[in-house]
């Protein structure tokens, strides 16, 4: 079981590895692909938490965010991989950070073709999230087993 589990585990962070390898490879001296992705989605974000919130979200530059998302998805998966809950609490920030912003579907009308596919993606970030949460919620109800305790026979009657 616990190979299954492993197994299970290894295709879970595929998802993230692989995302975070393809980013890393594109990354160069502007943050890449990644980053002009991001930028305007990022500045619509920005202006929606301050309009409903009051809060300034500070100044900075994209390719930080597009390099701590690697380091997140990178550090996360490889704890994860090896049943860690940090690991699974590394890619929760991850999925909570980035999926309402790259997967901006509520600044698109109902009818346009992006709403679909963002809405899309964005529901299968949210199972993703779903499944993290649910693997915490795991490791902590799984009572643990102790190594160093012997088992007492029990004395037969005569």
């Amino acid at each position: 079981m616990a190979f299954i589990s492993f197994v299970g585990r290894l295709l879970f962070v595929s998802i993230f590895v692989l995302s975070a390898w393809q980013e890393f490879s594109e990354f160069g001296d502007d943050g890449g692909p990644a980053a002009k992705t991001i930028v305007p989605k990022f500045s619509v974000f920005t202006k929606h938490v301050t309009a409903h919130t009051g809060f300034q979200v500070p100044d900075f530059e994209i390719k930080l965010l597009v390099a701590g998302a690697i380091a997140l998805k990178g550090f996360g998966s490889l704890l994860f991989l090896f049943g860690s809950t940090i690991g699974a609490f590394l890619l929760i920030l991850h999925q909570l950070i980035a999926t309402p912003i790259l997967y901006d579907f509520y600044n698109y009308d109902t009818e346009k073709k992006e709403f679909t596919q963002l809405f899309i993606k964005f529901t299968q970030n949210l199972a993703l999230l779903g499944a993290l949460m649910f693997f915490i919620g795991m490791k902590s109800t799984t009572p643990r087993r102790s190594g160093n305790k012997k088992r007492h026979s029990k004395s037969k009657a005569a």
